[in-house]
């Protein structure tokens, strides 16, 4: 033996496909519990939206069953998660497409 450690052979086998860059979607639902004004304001506190966008995804939330509101790292959809669910909405988190 050289002493040299053996190259790396990339085994398609094992090798799995990661994209550390692809965000996950923040996912607000609509519920029966809160106003509509109310999920406007925690739009504008939480993501600094303002007034015309929060209540445009308010809407999106209200007519459509659910809205993206933020696509993010992990972490930070991760965050968003817990305040929204913090504000008692009903949000989730996924790997965009």
């Amino acid at each position: 033996m050289s002493g040299q450690p053996a190259p790396l052979v990339d085994d398609p086998e094992t090798t799995t496909d990661i994209d550390p860059d692809r965000p996950w979607d923040v996912i607000v639902w609509d519920d029966p519990v809160n106003l509509m004004s109310y999920v406007v304001w925690v739009f504008m506190r939480v993501f600094s939206f303002p007034e015309p966008v929060a209540r445009k995804l308010m809407l999106e939330v209200h007519r459509e069953g659910k809205s993206l509101v933020a696509s993010e790292p992990r972490e930070r959809a991760e965050l968003y998660l817990q305040q929204l669910h913090g504000y008692g909405l009903q949000a989730t988190i996924q790997r965009a497409a």
